[in-house]
């Protein structure tokens, strides 16, 4: 029952008391969450910089390099829904911990692929163990932070994406360089000192979070029950409930088109940008710190942008800002083709495709609660993720096909010219109410 005191005191000393609340939730979730999707993302960008190393050791074409740089997305998505419903039975804590310990193991176990098809097997692997993790956060934040938060806190959680390459590229180029220690290849070393970690965070995760806000230590009982009362008071009438109907609902179809575009530009051009600069004659090293340059502006792009958007709302707008930037920065980048001119417009596209993620996954809490929260989140996440195989794999096959990127890259700015369309269209399913944050 809350607290008849913390429910009865003026706003001024409940807005205070969530304020608090909210800070406390965020220093213990944020940083740990963070740090996990962190090391969840290095895998998935450092396989190119692998690829400079690893593909020709274990010969593997371009096209096939891209099959098995996507195909953990199969299986990821096959099984996003399964996850968050299994999370829901056994709580965020130890459903998180138990993904992060065992995506950490098949992340490492990449170092022992030998030829296309165990390098096929690991990934598709690596999908199912890692699958719930992105979108189980997403409903866990949800939970635990009022909706005038919410974008913020995942920003911050979605910074890992491009902190993850900023940060990850020069370190894995560099982990290029321990070839021939203990008689492993550098880019074996990189996958295993690169994947471990992640077993340790799932053993914090084990004792540092909790399954819901009634459960927080680290909250003061006023606190608590203060953050309890704003959650509850927040309205519910229109919330679906229902995880079937929640996944026929148009707005839940429209989100997840809109998903699958800005994915496939966001892994696009993430997996392939080492091996685009190599073909601009760069070392190993040159190509890892290049490479990491545009996520800096990524980050600080995609902060800024949600600061924006939980300041003054307008997220359909901000949404589909957004993808435009995406498909102007990649036909730019085929027109200007230096490398500099080129790789400034790659950066803008990432700020679009990676700010779009992160205004787009703010829009379905808006009417969804409970199991069609936790189920619809992961059904848009895990269809529009699919994304992730088709555009690793779209760029390999049209670079076999054609010799050249570019052809790649106008494909994936026609898709977010599509997802422009459809994010405009939500303006006619999510009126702009009191319910449904827009």
């Amino acid at each position: 029952m809350l607290d008849v005191v913390a429910a009865q005191c003026s706003d001024e000393v409940r807005s205070g008391l969530v304020a608090s609340a909210v800070a406390k939730n965020t220093r213990r979730l944020v940083p740990l969450l963070g740090l996990a999707y962190f090391f969840n993302n290095l895998d998935r960008s450092s396989v190119g910089i692998a690829a400079l190393q690893m593909n020709e050791a274990i010969g593997l074409s371009a096209a096939q390099f891209g099959w098995g740089a996507g195909i953990l997305f199969f299986s990821y998505c096959l099984l996003e829904v399964p996850s968050n419903m299994m999370m829901l039975r056994f709580g965020a804590r130890r459903w998180l911990a138990r993904i992060m310990m065992t995506w950490g193991l098949a992340a490492a176990a990449t170092a022992f692929a030998v030829g296309p098809y165990s390098f096929y097997a690991i990934r598709f692997l690596l999908g199912v163990f890692e699958s719930g993790f992105f979108p189980g956060v997403i409903w866990y934040i949800s939970i635990w932070f009022p909706a005038r938060s919410r974008t913020g806190v995942l920003a911050w959680f979605m910074a890992a994406t491009p902190l993850s390459t900023l940060v990850g590229n020069p370190l894995s180029a560099s982990l290029l360089g321990m070839d021939g220690v203990w008689r492993l290849a550098g880019w074996q070393w990189m996958f295993l000192i690169e994947g471990l970690p992640a077993c340790l965070l799932g053993v914090l995760c084990l004792a540092l979070l909790a399954d819901t806000p009634d459960k927080a230590s680290w909250l003061t009982p006023v606190e608590r029950n203060a953050l309890l009362n704003e959650l509850a008071r927040e309205k519910h009438e229109r919330l679906k409930k229902d995880l079937w109907a929640a996944m026929k609902d148009v707005r839940v179809l429209m989100l997840t088109a809109i998903t699958f575009a800005f994915t496939i530009g966001s892994y696009g051009i993430g997996i392939w940008l080492p091996l685009i600069l190599k073909s601009h004659n760069l070392n190993n090293m040159q190509i890892g710190w290049l490479s990491a340059v545009p996520y800096l502006f990524v980050t600080l792009g995609m902060l800024l942008w949600a600061r924006l958007v939980d300041r003054k709302g307008y997220k359909i707008y901000n949404l589909i800002a957004a993808l435009m930037l995406g498909a102007t920065g990649l036909v730019f980048s085929v027109v200007l083709t230096s490398l500099i001119p080129a790789l400034i417009c790659m950066t803008l596209a990432l700020i679009g495709t990676i700010s779009a993620r992160t205004v787009l996954y703010t829009i379905p809490q808006g009417f969804l609660a409970g199991a069609a929260a936790a189920g619809g989140i992961a059904f848009i996440n895990s269809v529009g993720a699919f994304g992730a195989f088709v555009g690793p794999y779209m760029m390999g096959f049209l670079k076999d096909r054609t010799g050249s990127f570019d052809i790649g890259m106008i494909a994936m700015a026609i898709t977010l010219i599509v997802a422009t369309g459809v994010a405009s269209s939500l303006r006619l399913v999510l009126p702009r109410d009191d319910d449904i944050p827009v």
